[in-house]
C-alpha cells in the first residue's frame, strides 16, 4: 500500500549538498571551490550588482527620461454605483471630508470626482470638485442636490485666463 512516508524521490532527482572547505578528499577543500587568487577568492569578495568593472555601467551610459511630479494632484474617483451602497440616513452629504472621516476613501486625495456609472435610488446632497453631466442628470433625478466646488490651487489662475480672453 502506498503511504506518504514511503514515498521517495526518483534516482538522480536529488544531489548531496556541495560541502565546501572540508578537506582534501571531499574535492572541494583548500580554496574551496574558488580558484586560487582574486576578488572573488577574498572573504567578502564580490561586487554590487550593476558593477561592470569600472566600465560606465549601463544604468549610467541610458538616458533618464521624464520626471516625477512632487506637487501633484490626486483625485477620489467615485461612480453613483459607490455611492448608492452607502446609507443616506449615515450620508446625508456626500463630500470627500465626510467620505474620508468615514473611512469608505482611503488615501490621500486632494479632490473628488463623482461618475455617472451605475443608478440612484436615494437622493444625496453632493459636493464634489468635478461631476460628470450623466451622474448630475441622475442625481437630480432621485431630488439630490448638487454643488460643484471650486478645485483647489485653481481659483486665481482660470480669472487670469478669463481676463486674457476678454482683452
Amino acid at each position: 500500500m502506498l503511504t506518504l512516508n514511503g514515498i521517495k524521490a526518483h534516482p538522480g532527482a536529488t544531489h548531496k549538498r556541495k560541502r565546501l572547505g572540508r578537506g582534501a578528499g571531499s574535492g572541494h577543500g583548500q580554496t574551496a571551490g574558488k580558484g586560487d587568487k582574486g576578488q572573488l577568492a577574498r572573504s567578502g569578495g564580490s561586487v554590487r550588482p550593476g558593477f561592470e568593472g569600472g566600465q560606465m555601467p549601463l544604468y549610467r551610459r541610458i538616458p533618464k527620461r521624464g520626471f516625477k511630479n512632487y506637487a501633484r494632484r490626486s483625485n477620489a474617483i467615485l461612480n453613483l454605483f459607490d455611492i448608492e451602497k452607502l446609507s443616506a440616513k449615515e450620508f446625508p452629504e456626500i463630500s470627500l471630508e465626510s467620505l474620508t472621516a468615514a473611512n469608505k476613501i482611503k488615501g490621500r486625495y486632494d479632490r473628488l470626482t463623482i461618475l455617472g456609472t451605475g443608478e440612484l435610488t436615494q437622493a444625496f446632497a453632493v459636493k464634489a470638485h468635478r461631476i460628470s453631466p450623466s451622474a448630475q442628470e441622475k442625481i437630480k433625478k432621485v431630488g439630490g442636490t448638487l454643488e460643484l466646488l471650486p478645485i483647489p490651487g485653481q481659483s486665481g489662475s482660470t480669472s487670469k485666463q478669463t481676463a486674457k480672453k476678454e482683452k
